[in-house]
């Protein structure tokens, strides 16, 4: 259980932050930038939420995802370095990008199929979730750039999870755009 008395420690004065396995990294390290950028797009979903709460199931749908964020973000703050914990990490699972495909499966269904590419914006839900759409891609790029390191792990559902979320939270605007009918669609070379 996560207890927080005290909002403020002073221990990242010096540039630096505790993993939850105890040590600590810079705070423009990789692997804190990439929950860091997690907890961004979790925010922006929790704007886009104040556009949605008529529509149903997708508010709802939000909402489950910006619990699964957490989750990830403290799969990302532990890394698996190999040593056995104490405890049972907090991992995404493969049940939550599976959840996840499924609500973009239930609402593509309502959509017809696109002819271009959708122009973020439209309504105010479709804009905010299109944004945070746009940094849950530089997540999953980070994500993508920490792998990379040696010795650092992003985990397979991990991964897999933020690549889905990217893809529901495109449906999801297209849902917010009058199920697409009010989607603004790019028209290549329109303006020369």
């Amino acid at each position: 259980m996560v207890k927080l008395n005290r909002i403020y420690t002073r221990t990242g004065d010096n540039g630096t932050t505790a993993l939850v396995t105890g040590p600590r990294r810079l705070k423009a390290d990789l692997r804190v930038e990439a929950y860091g950028t997690i907890d961004e797009a979790n925010s922006a979903i929790g704007m886009a939420r104040l556009y949605t709460e008529t529509l149903a199931p997708v508010h709802e749908m939000l909402l489950l995802v910006q619990n699964d964020l957490f989750d990830l973000g403290s799969d990302l703050a532990t890394p698996d370095t190999g040593e056995a914990l104490s405890w049972e990490p907090l991992r995404i699972t493969d049940s939550q990008v599976e959840r996840v495909e499924r609500d973009i499966d239930t609402l593509n269904a309502r959509l017809l199929p696109l002819t271009s590419f959708v122009l973020p914006g439209g309504s105010p839900a479709a804009a905010h979730l299109h944004l945070a759409r746009t940094i849950t891609r530089r997540a999953e790029r980070i994500m993508v750039d920490l792998m990379q390191v040696p010795m650092e792990k992003v985990s397979a559902p991990a991964l897999k999870y933020v690549n889905r979320l990217s893809d529901f939270l495109f449906v999801a605007a297209r849902i917010a755009n009058e199920d697409g009918k009010a989607d603004i669609l790019w028209v290549p070379g329109q303006n020369r």
